[in-house]
């Protein structure tokens, strides 16, 4: 008898799925365990196996489609069987199609400017191929022009109607003037855009944050710590031979230690409870092409600086390559997002569920400071922790950092 396969919910926050790839194509023969399909969740592409063995009949999502968790994926039986009723009564959730580049240029409308009779006859060449405000082009014409960088308005069409072809844009010769004018009344201007298909991951962070920061009454505490002595210890630690220690992997330690003395900031609002945790597991924010992950340094109190350190560099690579798996990106307590590689001296983050807390963290600038009555140049770290109002009160986020700013600022604390 034929089996139904359903879309899967491959991690705790997906609600839908794209076939990245089918390793089957309909007719194959399919055996348990055997890949069938690569599928894109909200946070990365995993691959999919099959629970049966047979033939693969039918297949409810294409490639490149997308499809609600539960909704039909495929039917793998006996060669030759008719499944169109097990197709039929199994109702599928109806997959939505992958945005197709070429639909979305003929949407690109260039706004056409109005041709003054007084227009300098030199300005930019005339443009014969506009109907109704729209260049007409094939889908291949436009392709092609967008790899080359061609503006379509400069190109005459030679095909019905004044079409521009491939041909057309293969024979371009680019206009021989210095610049197209920017403001001539005679120009033909255009507004190009495009309009980007929002990736699953997209989807997942724009509902979970959006549904943070609306339902969590978000404070914030901004706490300012002078690096000198991080510095100074961290030159020392790398001085050794095959040892590499960041100064975001010295946050991680001291976070995870300053969660130990302050069991409320590691806790979860789960709206008749509040979930205190004794373990400690440290969310890492990673900026990838489409947006951010959170892998996750478990018990990253008992763990030692180059450990932590070389673990979140394997994890930051799992993750911009899609290739982090569950157990690696689930059951953060606490999280940290750090901006300071890239210039950002102070910010705010929005709290990442089910964590009550995270702590944004900014770069080193040297400022002036006052030590023992003189001004000097210090280097100076800002920390802003984020607070889910409902867990945390303000005096308990204080303290808090006020025992993180004690392990920073005197890093051998963290090796005792």
């Amino acid at each position: 008898m034929a089996e139904i396969i359903y879309m899967p919910k491959l991690s705790d926050t997906m609600t839908e799925g794209v076939v990245a790839e089918w390793h089957k194509k309909v007719g194959d023969p399919v055996k348990s365990g055997e890949l069938l399909a690569e599928i894109e969740t909200d946070k990365a592409t995993m691959e999919f196996e099959s629970f049966y063995d047979g033939v693969l009949l039918h297949i409810g999502v294409e490639k490149g489609q997308t499809a609600p968790v539960n909704a039909l994926l495929a039917v793998i039986g006996k060669a030759g069987e008719d499944v169109k009723a097990l197709i039929a009564n199994a109702e599928p959730e109806s997959a939505t199609p992958a945005a197709e580049p070429e639909k979305k240029a003929e949407e690109k409308v260039p706004v056409i400017a109005p041709v003054a009779a007084t227009a300098p006859k030199a300005a930019v060449p005339v443009v014969s191929n506009v109907s109704n405000g729209r260049i007409l082009a094939s889908p291949l014409a436009k392709k092609l022009a967008e790899e080359k960088g061609v503006d379509l308005s400069f190109i005459t069409g030679t095909g019905e109607g004044g079409r521009i072809t491939k041909r057309d844009v293969d024979h371009y010769v680019p206009y021989d003037a210095p610049a197209r004018p920017a403001a001539v009344s005679g120009a033909v201007m255009s507004e190009p855009f495009i309009d980007e298909p929002i990736s699953q991951m997209r989807k997942t962070i724009a509902r979970r944050l959006a549904e943070s920061k609306f339902t969590a009454p978000h404070f914030y505490l901004t706490i300012s710590l002078d690096m000198d002595n991080a510095i100074a210890a961290r030159k020392a630690m790398n001085s050794q031979e095959g040892v590499k220690v960041s100064f975001n992997d010295m946050v991680i330690k001291a976070v995870a230690m300053s969660l130990h003395k302050h069991p409320a900031i590691n806790s979860s609002w789960l709206g008749d409870v509040i979930r205190r945790n004794n373990h400690v597991h440290i969310g890492v924010a990673v900026a990838v092409d489409e947006g951010l992950l959170v892998p996750v340094v478990r018990f990253a109190d008992s763990k030692g600086l180059s450990q932590i350190g070389e673990e979140v560099k394997v994890l930051a690579q799992k993750a911009k390559d899609k290739k982090l798996q569950p157990a690696e990106w689930e059951g953060n307590t606490f999280t940290i997002s750090n901006l300071g590689m890239f210039g950002i001296e102070q910010f705010t983050a929005i709290v990442n569920p089910p964590d009550s807390c995270i702590m944004a963290v900014g770069g080193i600038s040297q400022e002036p400071v006052v030590k023992n009555g003189q001004i000097v140049a210090g280097n100076i770290m800002k920390v802003t922790l984020s607070c889910d109002h409902r867990v945390v009160d303000g005096a308990t986020g204080a303290a808090f950092l006020q025992t993180f700013k004690q392990y920073m600022e005197n890093p051998v604390m963290m090796l005792v």
